[in-house]
């Protein structure tokens, strides 16, 4: 089965995210006065679109940047910004252009041995 297949149920998505964790590097695309570059990580992610963590409030329409490790820069922009309990935020990102091809997306199967890469389901409790 195609892990990037179309899933009309997902609520209007053309691709299912994949549940797993990437560490990336997340950064606005203006500096001035804009927050700076943190490391942070998925909670989901597919070639066209991820959801993030982030230390800041980001504004739907906000450009940014998301680097995996030893990957390309992703241009993207933020669809949604919301408030969790830890003092973190949950950061919607479309991507613009091409899809992303992360080697993590291509080969993902649940079982990576990417060291930077963690299945959901591998998170202790």
């Amino acid at each position: 089965m195609d892990h990037l297949s179309s899933d009309q149920s997902l609520g209007g998505r053309i691709e299912r995210r994949l549940p797993i964790i990437v560490v990336v590097r997340l950064a606005p695309v203006e500096r001035a006065g804009a927050v700076a570059e943190e490391k942070t990580c998925t909670d989901n992610i597919s070639a066209h679109g991820a959801r993030l963590f982030s230390k800041h409030r980001w504004q739907p329409g906000d450009c940014i940047t998301v680097t995996a490790t030893n990957e390309e820069k992703a241009s993207g922009k933020v669809v949604y910004c919301q408030w969790l309990a830890d003092d973190r935020f949950s950061v919607g990102v479309t991507f613009q252009n091409d899809p992303v091809g992360w080697s993590v997306i291509r080969r993902y199967d649940g079982h990576s041995n990417d060291p930077s890469v963690t299945p959901k389901s591998k998170i202790p409790r």
